[in-house]
């Protein structure tokens, strides 16, 4: 005769109840262990943001005081005030704006189309310039800053906004090119030629077909896009020397000069620079995160 339980109905053996799963010590120990790590991690990298804030909401005497605490012990909007009142800070927030739209806008059409090419259609050195792409990433900035004002300086592009823009939008291609391209090769071809037998043209397959599903991937280009071109300073001090020209980052030196630094402005004008980048990186981070997974692995 049979022990195991039966259902009413149907007479078969109920299924058993699983166990409750047994953490060990040592794996509770070790977890706990990465928990504290991380967030010991998390406040260090937090911690800059946190006296950036402070700095600005402090008065100026407390900065400059030699006793410093952790806290607010006042708040004021003063150091705003004086940093909104600052010379060329409208031209400043014109001249940023313009250079980093741009240079997104151009640089994820021809990341696009590059991404494209090199995904879909076979053609000799498409491999070599995959690699080459990649290598890229690897120099450092500084060691292409001679050779690019001279090529500019040649040009006539020293001082003019398009000259800091092909220089942005060149720096982001790599990676745009090959991120965009890892959703190229992950979406069927099939999907491409069925719409094309309906009807559509090649261009008409991309944007009702192709373009939508590769959003995600032009979230996550983008936004690496944005923050090179915002918040780079190097580029932007050599190749501009007008000041009605500077980005927001050059502005920032303004507040420096033969009588000292105003802190609490310089804190304050920091924090609202950092304002537009954060608010568009919290609008599209879902989709910065798919892009940063779904295109990362093939199929």
């Amino acid at each position: 005769m049979s022990t195991a339980t039966q259902t009413p109905r149907t007479g078969t053996p109920a299924a058993e109840a699983p166990e409750p799963q047994v953490i060990r010590p040592d794996r509770k120990r070790t977890r706990l262990g990465y928990n504290i790590i991380a967030l010991v991690t998390a406040a260090v990298m937090a911690f800059p943001v946190y006296w950036l804030i402070v700095s600005a909401l402090r008065p100026n005497h407390e900065i400059r005081s030699y006793d410093q605490t952790l806290w607010l012990s006042s708040i004021t909007f003063d150091n705003f005030a004086r940093a909104v009142k600052q010379d060329n800070f409208v031209t400043a927030i014109q001249s940023s704006l313009i250079v980093s739209i741009t240079a997104v806008v151009g640089g994820m059409i021809i990341a696009t189309l590059a991404a494209l090419a090199i995904g879909r259609f076979r053609f000799f050195g498409r491999r070599a310039l995959l690699m080459v792409l990649i290598l890229v990433q690897m120099l450092p900035p500084t060691a292409m800053l001679i050779p690019i004002y001279a090529q500019l300086n040649a040009m006539g592009g020293l001082d003019e906004y398009w000259g800091l823009i092909v220089v942005y939008l060149v720096s982001t291609l790599p990676f745009a090119v090959v991120m965009i391209r890892g959703f190229v090769v992950n979406i069927p071809v099939e999907l491409e030629e069925s719409a094309m037998v309906d009807g559509c043209t090649r261009m008409g397959a991309f944007r009702r077909v192709i373009f939508p599903l590769l959003a995600p991937g032009l979230a996550a280009a983008s936004i690496f896009a944005l923050v090179n071109a915002w918040n780079e300073y190097l580029f932007a001090y050599i190749l501009i020397n007008d000041n009605s020209k500077y980005t927001l980052n050059v502005w920032l030196m303004t507040f420096t000069t033969e009588r000292g630094t105003d802190y609490g402005a310089l804190m304050a004008a920091s924090t609202m620079i950092a304002l537009p980048v954060v608010i568009f990186f919290m609008i599209i981070q879902s989709k910065m995160a798919a892009g940063l997974t779904s295109g990362a692995v093939k199929g």
